[in-house]
């Protein structure tokens, strides 16, 4: 934004110092003439006929009262010019750290040294924001980047299968019909997960009275099915634990973690556990399941878009997009709620999920 030249703070703050030991020299010489050279009677004997009179007073004094407001307002300029230059001295390091924020620069830090005051703490705050605005940009680039590359691949292969059925007339055309259907049917789904993710991360959403218990049993319940084909126990107990939300964006969460546990579970005799309760303000779910160690190095990045790990990569048809925990991190996120990952000595995840109680949900 272009604005017209003005005065700078320091100069303004020099010229408010100034002028404020000018007014005070001002109002004292004042206060002596008010109070003491107006009593001295102005004849020729003076105060009881030996001191001087008000004439001689007024002459003697005259002078060195103006020597001494010149004196003052000397030594408030250059007096203020230093001390303001001394104390906006933070605020231009807090300028030219904003200003190479503003060319892309995130990294740099002010760090500005010494005790708490204001311009410490607004210091303090600008790293705070460059160091969360950094970690933000720096996700959102490897979202583009593996997004772009998450993309690509169903787009490669149907070129690719397309392809070899122009060179190959005689090839079966059932079988690329279903191979083109399974690479489509992932390429709609990785976009349905990306705008769901990009819905939740605005937070644009209507709230009602969600209960985490029914939402857990609709989220079991759908995916039954696929924990009995991969012969694993799932179990849900717990109690009502209600808190405001999308019922839809909950729903979703709570299923992606459930369904996560199942994919990411042993062989065969897996269990997963769901559980609900409310305590004080919060509501809580928890998600357990056995299964293979997690390093616990892997875990902070677990809830990254298009992290599966290493460890946790799978080849089957329940391989997904790496967006599982990335979409319920962000549903958690947007309700004002957390999510916690913790790795479990036997091996496993266990998951808890802590979202603001419903306040009529309290008696």
């Amino acid at each position: 934004m272009r604005r017209r030249p003005g005065l700078s703070v320091r100069l303004k703050l020099t010229l408010s110092y100034a002028g404020f030991l000018a007014v005070a020299g001002a109002l004292l010489l004042a206060v002596v003439w008010a109070f003491l050279l107006r009593y001295v009677p102005d004849n020729s004997q003076g105060l009881l006929g030996i001191s001087p009179n008000r004439y001689l007073l007024v002459r003697t004094f005259a002078p060195a009262a103006a020597v001494a407001m010149g004196f003052l307002l000397v030594f408030g300029l250059v007096g203020g010019w230093l001390l303001a230059g001394r104390m906006l001295a933070p605020l231009t390091r807090i300028t030219a750290a904003a200003r190479r924020a503003g060319t892309g620069s995130l990294s740099h830090r002010i760090h500005l040294e010494g005790r708490q005051d204001e311009f410490r703490e607004l210091a303090d705050a600008f790293d705070t924001m460059l160091e969360r605005l950094e970690s933000h940009v720096g996700e959102q680039r490897r979202f583009a980047a593996n997004a772009s590359h998450e993309l690509r691949t169903p787009l490669a292969i149907s070129q690719t299968l397309l392809d070899v059925a122009r060179k190959d007339p005689t090839r079966d055309r059932g079988e690329l019909i279903e191979r083109l259907q399974a690479v489509n049917t992932r390429a709609i789904g990785l976009t349905e997960a990306l705008l769901l993710l990009s819905r939740s991360d605005r937070g644009t959403f209507s709230r009602e009275s969600v209960d985490l218990s029914l939402v857990a049993e609709e989220a079991a319940e759908t995916l039954l099915p696929l924990a009995e084909q991969r012969g694993t126990t799932l179990d849900v107990t717990g109690e009502a634990a209600r808190t405001s939300g999308s019922a839809e964006l909950l729903l979703r969460m709570v299923t992606n973690l459930v369904q996560n546990a199942i994919v990411h579970n042993l062989p065969a005799g897996g269990t997963v556990t769901v559980h609900t309760e409310a305590r004080g303000g919060v509501s809580v779910l928890r998600v357990e399941n056995t299964g293979p160690p997690v390093p616990p190095e892997l875990v902070p990045i677990l809830t990254e878009p298009f992290q599966r790990g290493t460890e946790r990569v799978r080849t089957d048809e329940h391989a997904g997009v790496g967006l599982g925990l990335a979409i319920a991190h962000s549903v958690v996120r947007a309700h004002d709620g957390s999510l916690d990952l913790v790795p479990r000595p036997d091996g496993g995840l266990h998951v808890t999920v802590r979202l603001p109680r419903t306040p009529w949900a309290w008696a």
